[in-house]
This record gives C-alpha cells, structure tokens and sequence, in this order.
C-alpha cells in the first residue's frame, strides 16, 4: 500500500500565467495524492541595480520583501480555492544552477512548468531544456490558458509512443477517470508500411498516422489544435531504435506550437527520444 504522496514540485517564474499554472497543479495533486511545493530563482541582475553598496542591500531587501509577497499571494489563492496548502521557497543566484541543485536535494516526482507565450523554451535562462535533460520523472508543462480538469470529459492524448505511460504509478487513475477514448497521433516514414507494434492495452484508443515529410510537425500541430486535446502525453520512456517517428527536435517544435497542457514521461528525454 502506498504511504507516502507524490511530491510535486512548482518551478515557477511569478508570471501572469502563474494562476493557472497552480490551479492546474492543484487539479492534478487531487487526483495523484500528491504534496505541492513552488520554487522560485531570482538572477542577481534583477535585483542589483544601484551602483552603491548601501543601495544594493537595501535594493536586495526590498526585492526580498516583494518575492515574498508575491509567492504568498499565489500561494494564499490556492488554498482558499483548493482548500490545500503548499510549502514555498526562494532564492537569488544563477537560475539553472539553483534549479538543478534543488532538484538534487528534494527529490521530486513530478515537476510543472509554465509555458511562456514567447519562446517556450526559453522559459527562465533555458529551464525547460534543463529539466527534460536531467530529470528522471513525470514534468508537466502548463498550458496558459485551459484549466485541466480531470473528470470524465478529459481528453487524453498521445504523441508519438508505444506504451502509454504503464511505468507510472498512476495510471489507472488518469486513464480510468475519463470516459472518451485515448487519441495516439504517430508519424511513420511510409504509411505502406506500418506495422502493429503497438503493445496492447486496456484502453480505447485512436490511432491518427502522419507520414513523414517537410510539413510533418505543421500538419501535426494542426490537427491536435482541432483535436480538443486536453493533455497531450509525450512517453520520453519509449524505446526507438529506428528512424520511425519524432526526434528531439521535432517534438520541441511541437511543444513550441501548442497551447495546450503537456504530461511528459521523462527519462533523460533528450537520449531517449531520438
């Protein structure tokens, strides 16, 4: 029997979507039974901006004081909304070494993104690269503007895999709560010659095939826009020893062109999807 709830940890950078972000996190920490904490990095080069000491720690405190107010704000909104509490931390240093070494200590099992309107992968000093490179778990990238609900109206969606998501424990509970069907969407190199490779699983699924070509990651997002996918899964996990499907490139231009919320099963994301 599990004792012991999921740790979900927040990366946040307190931007507008940071409402949304949370309200997404507290969905999916009822349903997991999991433990939410935020964290946060403020570069030096946003606090130091007086040329004298006296004026640089004074700047720092009141930087200090506005972090704190700022956390607590978002923090307090969650748990008047959702009726749970959430820890909080921050720091000022070098974001991504900040990041990495919390990461480090904490020991996470699920982390959740942002996802900047500009850039998504920029996301503070390259923070998205960061985790899906060195992360061994579950990441979930927040859209910014639908709320996931997890009900039985949830559309599930998966890109590019084979098994989707059976090496997480839990499953059953995200598949098990929706009603509609898992829509798998795949890219082969001819569609003469696909073959069912696909291991079987207990869930409804279908299957939409794109052939490989110039416009494959255009057409793909095109269609999951239309698709009214609610959380795209991407199964960083799968094996691919051939040249079928999406390499790492390809499925950043995807994550860079959707709006949508993402559920990444991430182990060394980089090496693994290729």
């Amino acid at each position: 029997m599990k004792t012991n709830k999921h740790k979900i940890l927040v990366l946040s950078d307190l931007k507008d979507n940071t409402n949304i972000v949370l309200k997404n996190t507290a969905n999916l920490s009822k349903m997991v039974d999991g433990e939410i904490s935020l964290f946060h990095v403020k570069k030096p080069t946003d606090i130091v901006e007086r040329e004298s000491q006296l004026s640089a720690f004074r700047t720092i405190s009141e930087k200090h004081n506005i972090t704190k107010k700022q956390i607590e704000h978002f923090v307090n909104h969650v748990k008047k909304t959702h009726g749970m509490t959430m820890n909080y931390s921050y720091t000022f240093g070098n974001v991504k070494n900040e990041i990495e070494d919390h990461i480090k200590k904490h020991k996470p099992d699920i982390i959740v993104l942002g996802k900047r309107k500009s850039n998504p992968f920029g996301l503070g000093d390259n923070v998205t690269d960061l985790v899906l490179n060195k992360f061994n778990g579950i990441v979930l990238i927040s859209g910014n503007e639908d709320t996931i609900e997890f009900n039985d109206q949830l559309s599930l969606g998966l890109l590019d895999g084979k098994n989707p998501f059976t090496n997480i424990s839990f499953t059953n509970e995200l598949f098990g709560l929706t009603k509609k069907p898992l829509k798998s969407f795949k890219v082969v190199n001819k569609v003469d010659n696909l073959s069912e490779n696909n291991s079987k699983n207990d869930f409804k699924t279908v299957e939409y095939v794109f052939e490989r070509s110039d416009y494959t990651v255009k057409n793909l997002t095109n269609y999951l826009s239309k698709s009214k996918v609610d959380l795209l899964l991407i199964d960083g996990n799968t094996e691919n020893n051939t040249k079928e499907g999406l390499n790492l490139s390809d499925v950043k231009s995807v994550i860079n062109q959707l709006n949508i919320s993402l559920l990444i099963s991430n182990n060394n994301f980089s090496k693994t999807i290729k």
